[in-house]
């Protein structure tokens, strides 16, 4: 059983483009209450900030560098991309994206390693005999991608070894990060070779689930060391999927409008219904997305303050009402496994 007085906590960062400074602004609420984070699970957006924090990186030097960040370096255009006239199209028709994505790699890439020191999932591997994961799992980060080859989601780097025949300490977290955020339209695929050479197209973990509230859940019928907190960001369906993806906005009826509908029912719809649910609410912290567009990488400083001000504002608002005993009640009392 966990004392209340240590206070730790396992992150759960839900996916959201830029609306991820939010997380930004929770984490920084608990880390002022005192809590530090033994593991962190995130998708696309999420997963960038969960690697930062999983890394040991604080939440005010991710301010910091969040305050300076040019986000529009992000919407990287390949050559194809740059035509005048049907650029975004060819490239989403020939690359199944807008966008690139290799800036963002290379700036989380060199940030994980220049100010963290972590590079592979090696150095954030994690000795907790107490958990009830196989030591194979012990590690600091999980990111989820879905695997539209073999129709799965999957999680890295639990799955490198059993699914693709890769050793997960060898690979890189960065690139991990990448195919979690590869959000449809928007950023092209990534293509994982496994040891035995097969391929494997990887798009955004949120297609199937964006919010893995539950991921470490204890499933040995033991008590929680610690609770889960997790993060919500994007709002509540019926969503615009013009606004969430820059090629849907060019086709109002069609397949492309129809596809881009499809999956961001999939990316903000997937997790809705377990919202309300009691194991769920108790340890979820809803952020006001303000309006922003998720892929708005022009969004203001003053719309970039106050997705960090109500960040800061859900956590001060959870931890108000939290409490242990009435966690665990919550678990008991529906006879769900335990974090």
């Amino acid at each position: 059983m966990a004392d209340p007085s240590v206070l730790e906590a396992d992150l759960v960062l839900e996916g959201g483009g830029v609306l991820g400074i939010g997380h930004v602004g929770a984490i920084s609420v608990l880390e002022e209450a005192g809590y530090s984070f033994p593991r962190v699970a995130g998708t696309s957006a999420g997963s960038i900030v969960g690697a930062l924090v999983a890394a040991g990186m604080r939440s005010s030097r991710i301010t910091d560098i969040m305050a300076t960040l040019d986000y529009r370096q992000f919407a990287d255009r390949s050559l194809l991309d740059r035509v005048p006239i049907g650029g975004p199209l060819l490239s989403l028709l020939m690359d199944d994206g807008v966008f690139e994505g290799d800036r963002v790699r290379e700036w989380l890439g060199n940030l994980l390693v220049d100010e963290c020191g972590v590079e592979t999932f090696a150095d954030l591997a994690l000795d907790d005999p107490g958990s009830s994961l196989p030591p194979e799992r012990r590690f600091r980060l999980v990111v989820t991608a879905t695997d539209v080859t073999r129709g799965e989601l999957v999680h890295f780097p639990w799955d490198y070894e059993g699914t693709y025949g890769l050793e997960p300490g060898r690979q890189r977290v960065a690139d991990a990060v990448r195919a979690s955020m590869s959000i449809p339209f928007f950023y092209e695929p990534v293509t994982l070779t496994g040891a035995d050479g097969a391929t494997s197209t990887l798009v955004d973990g949120g297609v199937l689930s964006n919010f893995p509230i539950d991921i470490f859940d204890r499933t040995d019928g033991r008590p929680p060391r610690w609770p889960t907190f997790g993060v919500k960001l994007l709002p509540l369906l019926p969503v615009d999927a013009a606004k969430l993806v820059p090629i849907a906005g060019l086709f109002q009826h069609g397949p492309v409008a129809l596809a881009a509908d499809l999956a961001m029912t999939a990316i903000v719809g997937r997790d809705q219904a377990h919202l309300a649910k009691p194991w769920v609410k108790v340890r979820t912290m809803r952020v006001d997305s303000a309006g922003v567009n998720p892929i708005d990488f022009g969004l203001s400083r003053a719309q970039a303050t106050a997705l960090f001000e109500n960040g800061r504002a859900a956590a001060t608002r959870f931890l108000r009402e939290w409490d242990w005993a009435d966690y665990l009640a919550t678990f008991r009392g529906v006879g769900r496994p335990t974090t």
